[in-house]
């Protein structure tokens, strides 16, 4: 938190009041809760550009921005791009339009302008819908499973390819089912030429996908967290866990800044529907400050203890005469407030998180 001087404090106060008390209300004041599912932008290589839902501009992609319905991505020349949803990862290849059309608990409708995508989801509920749309057609996931879909630049040629799992491709008032180890290529808009093949053959893109893959798969902490915790794949390389008495086995950062502390290190975004969200500096930062509280320990210093639960961030507001500020919401108080925001000593909770 940042000392200020007092003849500021007041105006201060009022700014603040205005940002954030204003976008929780709004959440609060709408029918339907915003959904707990959120996409995590988990890695780029090369030029990879982002376009905010409800904006014209285009943006440098940022690692750890969470992204949800209306968002856009455009994969350059060369570049890759990786999104976690939790139960599911999607990897763009280069020279690949991509965008949320629908993201919601039991809704993922991915677009796919041109370019490439491949999908691996590891669990899909009876209720949940993962529906990839092209120029020329939809494909339903059916199963759990591993897909690509490549669309060339025209937009009118889509191949779509099922190496494990099962789906079906819908257009031009025509439906067809695509199988395990088959590739399909499906020409037209008005109405689909189909061509079904055995698939056969990786390349790079595939390998790099395979790899990534085997990275959350052999990940440690998924011993200690749910597998819906996005990002905890990232937690074995700057980090350890231990057991600590009245928080079960808990996460600590092996940091080398003096004075790090937990929200600390990155900025402020307001993204509906949720509003005010921590973006992170850390690369390992989405789970421990999207779920789960910290604590001060005395010998291992912060540390995280993990839940399940996605939340814009989990902090509280503090103000005093000589400061005003956010600071993480321990365990013994998380529970109690789930996430919401204290102001000027008064709780400030959205409908949502009660």
């Amino acid at each position: 938190m940042r000392k200020l001087a007092p003849k500021f404090v007041a105006l201060l106060s009022l700014a603040l009041a205005v940002a954030f008390l204003t976008p929780l209300r709004a959440v609060a004041d709408d029918d339907e809760d915003p959904p707990s599912r959120v996409a995590r932008l988990s890695h780029t290589d090369g030029a990879v550009s982002f376009n905010p839902a409800g904006t014209d501009d285009w943006v440098d992609a940022v690692v750890n921005r969470p992204m949800t319905t209306g968002d856009k991505l455009w994969s350059d020349n060369g570049g890759r791009a990786e999104l976690n949803m939790g139960s599911a990862s999607l990897r763009i290849g280069s020279n690949t339009g991509f965008n949320f059309l629908n993201l919601t608990d039991n809704v993922a409708q991915i677009q796919v302008t041109e370019g490439t995508v491949r999908i691996r989801v590891k669990r899909l509920e009876q209720d949940e819908t993962i529906e990839i749309d092209t120029p020329n057609l939809a494909f339903s996931l059916l199963r759990p499973g591993t897909y690509r879909v490549d669309v060339n630049e025209a937009g009118d040629s889509t191949i779509v390819t099922v190496l494990n799992g099962e789906g079906e491709v819908t257009g031009g008032g025509q439906a067809y089912s695509v199988h395990a180890r088959q590739t399909a290529t499906f020409a037209g808009t008005d109405k689909l030429d189909a061509d079904v093949q055995d698939s056969n053959g990786y390349d790079d893109f595939d390998q790099w996908c395979a790899d990534r893959d085997r990275r959350e798969d052999n990940s440690a902490s998924a011993r200690y967290v749910s597998p819906d915790v996005i990002g905890y794949e990232d937690l074995d390389e700057y980090g350890g866990w231990r057991p600590v008495p009245e928080y079960g086995t808990v996460w600590f950062p092996h940091t080398t800044v003096v004075g790090w502390a937990p929200y600390r290190y990155g900025h402020w975004v307001y993204i509906a529907p949720w509003g005010y969200t921590w973006v992170e500096d850390e690369p390992w930062g989405f789970a421990p400050f999207h779920y789960g509280r910290w604590f001060r320990h005395d010998r291992l210093g912060w540390c995280w203890a993990p839940d399940n639960l996605w939340g814009p961030s989990w902090v509280c507001w503090r103000y005093t005469d000589d400061y005003c500020g956010w600071a993480p919401l321990p365990p013994t108080c998380g529970f109690t407030f789930a996430g919401g925001l204290t102001f000027l000593g008064k709780p400030c909770l959205p409908d949502w998180v009660r």
